[in-house]
């Protein structure tokens, strides 16, 4: 029954992350992404807690799958990419003048909700 409810609760939150994390891509406004956050940010949480869920269960069959030295160069190469992605995104800071504004209008923004 516990499997069932993680692979609900994985699927529903897939589907809640996609479409607001698509939504926020495609409308590229930054009132709009904090208007989208707090249903980004809970199933992320639960979709976090889902596939921590699914991989305790399926944690034999994944590596399984990674002896195979095709899908192992590909996990290897997505490693590297998140990586890379967030060493560009660290070190490609906001400045403050910018930053401290903004930040301070989002939590304006989020406590009126």
């Amino acid at each position: 029954m516990f499997r069932k409810i993680v692979a609900v609760a994985l699927f529903v939150s897939f589907i809640a992350m996609s479409t607001s994390g698509l939504l926020m891509f495609v409308i590229e406004k930054p009132s709009f992404t904090i208007q989208m956050h707090p249903v980004h940010k809970l199933f992320g949480l639960i979709m976090i807690l889902a596939v921590l869920a699914h991989l305790s269960f399926n944690f034999k069959s994944i590596l399984h799958y990674i002896k195979n030295k095709s899908v192992a160069v590909f996990g290897g190469l997505m490693i590297i990419l998140l990586i890379g992605l967030y060493g560009v995104v660290i070190y490609n800071e906001v400045p403050p003048e910018i930053a401290i504004p903004m930040d301070e209008l989002a939590a304006e923004a989020e406590s009126h909700e």
